[in-house]
């Protein structure tokens, strides 16, 4: 993509570990991938993942106008949750949560207060990835914004067990697998 660099100190997710850092002004970063309105960057120090919030630190980046699928009024949907899923993508793969078939279940019930409750069931392409709890909190924060939704919730699991042949077509085509 291209070479930029840090305009301030910006917190960072280290790729694929999940540990937390800070990449210091000055640093140069070449940008990797902008999908889901985060910005997977490699320095010389390796591959981080730096928040939406934070993109503004990455001198001359601007980010592409991502559509997302949230309105700002009207009914709930189970459609708009799966939307807003689709916007969730692991930095290292160019390929939403939904294709990959890494979202096992969506459910949700009304609440006492006529707002929703979502559960979501996750899991990740290896039981080791340090960005499962990143991955998982993007996905809970997206569905959060939604119109009447009061709690949401993204447990990772493991059973099954994820597996290539899981993806999406949509999903295949994008990573050249069909």
């Amino acid at each position: 993509m291209s070479n930029h660099t840090l305009s301030r100190d910006v917190p960072a997710t280290v790729i694929p570990a999940g540990d937390r850092v800070t990449l210091t002004a000055g640093t140069e970063v070449f940008i990797m991938q902008t999908l889901g309105g985060n910005v997977t960057v490699r320095t010389d120090r390796g591959l981080f993942r730096i928040a939406n919030a934070d993109a503004d630190a990455i001198a001359g980046y601007v980010p592409a106008a991502e559509a997302q699928a949230q309105a700002t009024a009207g009914e709930f949907s189970e459609k708009a949750v799966w939307d807003v899923l689709k916007t969730c993508f692991d930095p290292e793969i160019p390929v939403n949560i939904v294709d990959l078939g890494l979202v096992y279940d969506l459910a949700s019930e009304k609440t006492e207060s006529g707002g929703y409750r979502v559960d979501v069931k996750m899991t990740l392409t290896a039981p080791g990835c340090g960005m499962g709890p990143v991955i998982a909190e993007d996905a809970r924060q997206k569905i959060a914004t939604l119109p009447q939704v009061e709690e949401a919730k993204v447990h990772i699991v493991w059973d099954p067990v994820w597996n290539p042949q899981m993806i999406s077509q949509e999903g295949r085509l994008a990573l050249g697998l069909e």
